[in-house]
């Protein structure tokens, strides 16, 4: 059956990120494929809620609250193989970077927003690679990048960069880890996650948006667990290296800052 193919039974997740947002939505849309998961984000708090909609969804959970900029690249992983004894899924999905006028952006901006995104994203793998190839069918492991990352956006510079720097990091270690494990990415445009609570709330801005989407409205937190599902399950066993881009087919920026030429 067609459906089988997208099923996580018996596996073993990692998804950074995950107290909420998309994050939230890609661990427990896995748990609701089969797969057991470790979450975890700076805020205990809000790992709670998700561990409980993983229960519900007939599997367990393991939240680990840290800050991933500053911990030790294995934790994840050694808590993962320490709990479920396996590792088939990754997906780094903490990173971020404030926006702000070129102009005012630092190299200490740069240089924190690399490490956050692609620097914390590389130590991870490289520490779930080793279990990774111990599965007969190796493993996948899923960056989530920004449609920023590949359209220009005022205000970018530093979130825009770094998203780009991913997706192409994510070309480069599915080469090197070819055949045995897959590396793919996710690129989202606008999604209605509470980070996008201020638009959503906004009928002008949100309009605005919309308008410069081709699919005329805002991304859903499920429709990237979906994507994320995809890449992570058996039905997307032919793919990597690559990026899909689920961003309501933009063509071209749909949020710029509101910052004036110079």
């Amino acid at each position: 059956m067609i459906l089988d193919l997208f099923r996580l039974d018996g596996k073993t997740a990692i998804v950074t990120g995950a107290g909420r947002g998309l994050g939230a939505a890609i661990a427990v849309g896995f748990a609701q494929a089969g797969a057991d998961v470790v979450i975890s984000a700076r805020t205990a708090d809000d790992l709670e809620s998700v561990a409980g909609a993983i229960r519900d969804a007939g599997r367990k959970p393991l939240a680990i609250a840290a800050d991933l900029s500053v911990a030790e690249p294995n934790l994840l992983v050694d808590a993962a193989i320490e709990e479920f004894g396996r590792l088939d899924v990754l997906v780094n999905n903490v990173g971020g970077a404030m926006p702000k006028p070129l102009a005012d952006t630092r190299g200490k901006d740069l240089d924190r927003a690399f490490h956050f995104n692609v620097t914390v994203a590389h130590e991870i793998l490289v520490a779930a690679v080793p279990h990774l190839l111990a599965n007969p069918d190796g493993g996948s492991v899923i960056n989530i990048t920004s449609a920023v990352g590949r359209l220009p956006g005022r205000g970018y510079a530093a979130y825009g960069t770094v998203k780009a720097a991913l997706a192409h990091y994510t070309r480069l270690a599915a080469l090197d880890l070819n055949p045995r494990i897959r590396v793919n990415a996710i690129a989202p445009g606008a999604i209605l996650t509470s980070a996008l609570d201020y638009v959503a709330s906004n009928d002008d801005m949100r309009g605005a948006i919309e308008k410069l989407t081709p699919l005329q409205r805002l991304g859903r937190p499920d429709e990237i667990a979906a994507a994320a599902l995809y890449l992570a399950s058996p039905a997307g066993s032919y793919l990597t290296g690559s990026v899909l881009q689920v961003d309501g087919g933009l063509l071209q920026p749909n949020f710029d800052l509101p910052i004036p030429d110079l």
